[in-house]
């Protein structure tokens, strides 16, 4: 029996030696010496010996079991330490290499066009309003004099959310706001987004507008153009003209479509402008003494002008860029030019 013992231990340091696991190692200590290892099978042998050599039996296979669990200790001990040398290993920083670089954003040249807009109007005296996206058709079209049959009310120009609920078409629905719970003197851009049912080259169903409403006592037509000019001229540059064309909006009267002078061409022709030497930029008007009846503010007293600027088509003409549908696309080597 002490033979075979001896080979159970031998067996056991053999294979004990060779695992590089802890799993792997409780299993080898199952194997060994838990409660159906062939040494237990030794313990239950005692029972049947002569009383005589049961102490020295029993002394000799507890001297093997303790021998088995020593040297699974120390084959544990050893895989730990070489588990945490390793992990200290694949975690090594070291302190001396430079950090990852961390590249630094920007501004979109929406936001960079629409700051810039916002600080000459405020330069010129104007507040800044603001108002909600989601709109009522008595903000969007009853307030600015647009009757019921008019084609922007249509499902193919406008986006209806239910009912008499949209998304509102221009930022004048701001003005309306704005009229409504202030008395003139008014003097506001209101710059935002606006959505129409439009998609291609230079136009987008989601775009950014900028308007401006001042209402006071003697204001004129020269006033609107002189604004509009000296504003023009800030954005782009001196040698920036403008001209007026007549035009209809139904909450303006009179109406104009404002051009300015080709920011590429200067006015020679080119295929910015299609040789025509002009930019359309926007419209623009005397506020219709309806829209100042519907909102209780007295037409024979004050007159006011309004005009509504396309803050993406003011990117595009200001950084040169062919398509809107680039400002929206998202990519990065586009946005990285700015």
């Amino acid at each position: 029996m002490k033979e075979e013992l001896n080979k159970i231990l031998e067996s056991a340091k053999s294979e004990i030696n060779k695992t590089g696991s802890i799993h792997e190692l409780q299993q080898l200590k199952s194997r060994f010496i838990g409660k159906k290892s062939g040494l237990m099978s030794f313990m239950k042998q005692i029972s049947s010996l002569p009383k005589e050599e049961r102490p020295a039996f029993g002394q000799l296979v507890n001297e093997t079991k303790q021998k088995i669990t020593n040297i699974i200790l120390n084959c544990e001990a050893e895989i730990k330490e070489s588990d945490y040398k390793k992990t200290l290993k694949s975690e090594f920083i070291d302190l001396t290499m430079p950090g990852r670089k961390h590249e630094k954003g920007s501004l979109h040249p929406i936001t960079l066009v629409w700051r810039e807009i916002e600080d000459i109007f405020l330069s010129m005296g104007f507040d800044v309003a603001e108002g909600p996206d989601v709109e009522d058709e008595f903000h969007n079209f009853d307030a600015l004099n647009t009757p019921p049959d008019h084609p922007a009310r249509n499902l193919s120009d406008t986006f209806y959310i239910e009912n008499d609920v949209l998304l509102r078409a221009q930022t004048s629905t701001v003005q309306v706001r704005v009229m409504e719970k202030h008395k003139p003197p008014i003097k506001i851009i209101s710059p935002g987004r606006c959505y129409r049912n439009e998609n291609d080259a230079s136009h987008s169903p989601a775009f950014h507008q900028v308007e401006a409403l001042v209402v006071d006592e003697g204001v004129t037509f020269a006033d609107l153009r002189d604004i509009l000019n000296i504003f023009l001229k800030k954005m782009f540059s001196e040698n920036i003209s403008s001209r007026f064309r007549p035009h209809f909006f139904p909450f303006t009267e009179p109406s104009a479509e404002i051009d300015i002078i080709c920011v590429n061409c200067l006015g020679k022709g080119c295929n910015i402008c299609k040789g025509s030497g002009w930019l359309e930029m926007g419209g623009a008007g005397m506020v219709d003494p309806n829209v100042f009846d519907m909102l209780e503010i007295d037409s024979e007293k004050y007159t006011g002008y309004a005009f509504g600027l396309g803050i993406d088509r003011i990117a595009m003409l200001k950084f040169k860029i062919p398509d809107m549908r680039m400002l929206f696309a998202n990519d990065v080597r586009f946005l990285k030019q700015f």
